[in-house]
């Protein structure tokens, strides 16, 4: 399996990661009981039957990964789909940032915002997402007074990446595929 440290595979480094990531939050003191609450479930979530997009709904999505975010079926397909490649903490970040912008308290935002830059942002993050110095920089910076748009160009880069990289991959997958038959 996986001997020396050099001789990892790239995936066997990811699940040492997430393995971290799971023990860090297990080991740390909760402040409540629902700090209890691990946040990966064991079974990928299925997307709620009701709800399933037509396949021409669905075929959108390919072209607009905005539309299909907007979807609640489409964003928990797309999650699922991430999180089969461990890069789920790309949807994670959209998503914390998308509720971030809807807080109105000065109080809940700066907790949110600490949140968001210790989940996400920060060196050595649980789910660090891939950003360049120059934009966690202005994150940063956008943090020491909190608006709701302090997250902006982070997200506006994790949105790039995933359009360009994961939405692809997405709509080659078999999952997507069994959607627009």
């Amino acid at each position: 399996m996986c001997k020396g440290l050099a001789a990892l595979p790239h995936t066997c480094l990811e699940r040492a990661k997430e393995i971290k990531t799971r023990l860090g939050t297990l080991l740390q003191k909760p402040d409540s009981t629902i700090d209890f609450i691990i946040p990966y479930p064991e079974k990928p979530e299925k997307p709620p039957k009701a709800q399933k997009p037509s396949p021409e709904e669905a075929l959108q999505w390919r072209d607009s990964l905005e539309k299909l975010l907007q979807n609640p079926y489409g964003l928990t397909s797309f999650r699922s789909f991430l999180r089969s490649e461990f890069s789920e903490e790309n949807a994670e970040f959209w998503v914390a940032c998308e509720d971030y912008k809807k807080t109105k308290s000065p109080v809940k935002m700066a907790e949110k915002a600490k949140k968001i830059y210790e989940e996400f942002i920060q060196t050595e993050a649980p789910k660090e997402v891939n950003i360049d110095h120059f934009t966690k920089a202005v994150t940063m910076k956008n943090l020491v007074e909190p608006s709701p748009s302090s997250f902006d160009m982070a997200q506006k880069r994790i949105f790039a990446l995933m359009e360009k990289d994961s939405l692809p991959r997405f709509v080659r997958s078999e999952f997507y595929q069994e959607l627009i038959k």
